[in-house]
């Protein structure tokens, strides 16, 4: 007895259109499931040629099973990985081809580790891995930042000669890199015989996540004496390094460097370009480099949103929103990071309000933890602490410790001890070891006279082990930077930097500067010493230096790593008119022009 042909249905064609046109009577040709997997286009055409396969006795033919989990891994979901694990799972004897498959789809999704899951079952059928299994297990440590299994790994592969294989040692860097172990990177890297440009890009942008630019600028140097070609990551990497250090003079250098190579073709370079002028302090360049792009995708657009806010310039940053509306061109969550950081700079407080509700009603985007920073910012700097306050009380969200040290900023910009001390107990919860939690309270009780609060504070952080970090400011004079730290008076020069301060200080007195010893409390310290205190803050000794070794006229920039005092900000902007002298500081928070004794700012900081 004759039974018909199976027919089997995959999204819009038939096995039956696989029966061979004229065949004679009663005789078909055989269906090859094998040229029906890659016309699959969902799970479910899969399962039906699983089942077809069933069928024919095809499910114990290991190459077979091989195609079918290569199908679900290839682009993974949850459930096409849980249907390739299940697949796995029923083969008596799996083979590390197999394996890697499957090994390869858990790193690209949202549960990476269990691909050694899998992995202990095989080492326990004595399934031997090869330099294609460890490329994947590596990556799936690196997106769980699990950096213990990630050592177990490294040890594995030194027991299997396969620490130095070139396509292993680029995933054993990127691990020690995700887990932020620059350290154990580096090694790795040092120990390849001839690393390629891949590699060093790898370890270049270790470096500049965890901020450390300079050891990725002598890699770049490195490179380029061996005369290995750049690529634009490596670029990005270059660019990035100068942004974080703040040296406009080599992010020039690297600037003519992009158009000579011609990588200014790639958007993403001069997107960081943009980026690393606006944080370098040369707005101008910024914008000279955003208005030469011939294409600007979501990210350009941004970067120069966020440049105009940076610099406390609200209006143009919010104008150019509305050009990037016209052009029809999507905003994203950074678009808005930087809307909101403009109106929170300027106390433009309805329009942060609406550009917020905007982002969550008219275009669906989450707001993140620095999205509701910017808000409970823009309320706080404007005195409306209690809602703040409420709304911090009200976030969808945990409170990070980051959302109440602003609010602790705020308190001390108004004068509030009590919902200041309530807000450090809040942080204290969280987080005792920051020095600047207690320094803050300290200054608004010593503000409101409150001296035994002070001396509370200051015995706490000793009790604790607490210390105060101190401001560093850098100042880039021929392309070179120079570093000062606050009260620094252990090198020759800097004693006589001192004593150029000292001169200043007499001369801004003369044009009614009173410094704020308010903020330079310590226990037992008179006012002379509290004034001293403050006039060798890392800021003025950068200011001064740059006075002293730079041409008349020429603009003063310095980057600060924390937020600038009142009392070096009050000096700044008479230095400016007195000398008549650009200054431009970067601080942890924003860009402050001082021009003619005036800031950028407004005093809105």
């Amino acid at each position: 007895m004759a039974f018909p042909a199976p027919t089997l249905k995959i999204g819009t064609f038939s096995c039956q259109d696989f029966i061979t046109k004229n065949s004679r009577k009663d005789t078909f040709t055989p269906i090859d499931p094998f040229s029906l997997v890659p016309k699959c286009k969902s799970l479910r055409d899969l399962k039906q040629i699983q089942a077809f396969s069933i069928k024919t006795h095809m499910q114990n033919d290991v190459f077979f099973m091989s195609k079918l989990i290569n199908f679900c891994t290839a682009d993974p979901t949850p459930a096409s990985l849980h249907h390739a694990h299940l697949l796995f799972d029923q083969i008596p004897q799996p083979d590390i081809v197999l394996f890697n498959f499957l090994a390869r789809g858990y790193a690209r999704s949202g549960t990476p580790l269990n691909a050694f899951v899998l992995f202990l079952k095989i080492l326990t059928l004595g399934v031997a891995p090869d330099f294609y299994t460890f490329p994947s297990l590596l990556k799936a440590c690196a997106g769980a930042e699990a950096l213990e299994e990630g050592k177990q790994l490294h040890c594995l592969l030194i027991k299997y000669g396969l620490n130095d294989d070139i396509y292993v040692c680029p995933a054993l860097m990127n691990i020690y890199i995700e887990c932020n172990d620059n350290g154990s990177a580096r090694l790795v890297f040092d120990r390849i015989a001839d690393p390629c440009v891949v590699m060093y890009n790898a370890i270049i942008m270790g470096y500049v996540r965890s901020s450390e630019p300079n050891e990725a600028l002598l890699l770049f140097r490195e490179l380029q004496v061996k005369k290995l070609k750049p690529t634009d990551v490596t670029i990005l990497g270059v660019v990035s390094s100068c942004a974080l250090l703040g040296s406009l003079g080599f992010g020039k250098w690297v600037h003519e460097y992009v158009k000579k190579n011609g990588f200014d073709q790639y958007v993403k370079v001069n997107t960081a370009l943009i980026d690393m002028y606006a944080k370098c302090g040369s707005l101008p360049d910024a914008i000279s480099v955003y208005e030469s792009m011939s294409y600007k995708d979501t990210q350009a657009w941004s970067a120069m949103i966020m440049a105009y806010a940076t610099h406390g310039r609200a209006l143009c940053a919010i104008s150019l929103f509305q050009e990037m509306q016209n052009a029809r061109v999507r905003p994203d969550g950074i678009t808005f990071l930087g809307l909101l950081y403009a109106c929170n700079h300027s106390g433009l407080i309805e329009e942060g309000f609406r550009f917020f509700n905007s982002m969550k009603e008219s275009y669906r985007i989450v707001p993140g933890v620095k999205h509701y920073g910017c808000m409970l910012d823009l309320m706080a700097r404007a005195g409306r602490l209690n809602d703040a306050f409420k709304f911090l009380m009200e976030l969808p969200i945990y409170p990070t410790v980051l959302l109440w040290r602003t609010l602790l900023a705020a308190c001390s910009t108004h004068g509030n001890m009590d919902l200041g001390k309530l807000v450090l107990e809040k942080i204290f919860e969280m987080d005792k070891s920051h020095s600047g939690d207690y320094v803050i309270f300290s200054n608004i009780c010593a503000r409101a006279g409150k001296w035994e609060e002070v001396n509370y504070i200051w015995k706490l952080m000793k009790v604790r082990g607490v210390k105060k970090i101190p401001g560093c400011s850098s100042i880039e004079v021929d392309n070179i930077m120079h570093e000062f730290f606050s009260g620094e008076v252990t090198r020759i020069e800097h004693r006589e930097l001192h004593q150029e301060v000292d001169k200043l200080i007499e001369k801004l007195k003369l044009f009614g500067y009173v410094p704020d010893n308010s903020i330079a409390f310590r226990p037992g310290l008179e006012d002379e010493e509290k004034e001293a205190t403050l006039r060798y803050h890392s800021e003025k000794l950068a200011i001064t230096f740059g006075l002293l070794n730079s041409p008349p006229g020429k603009t003063i920039r310095v980057v600060k790593n924390l937020r600038i005092c009142g009392d070096c900000h009050s000096a700044a902007k008479l230095i400016s008119l007195i000398f008549k002298r650009n200054i431009i500081i970067r601080d942890m928070q924003r860009f402050h022009h001082f021009e003619g004794g005036k800031c950028s700012c407004g005093d809105f900081w």
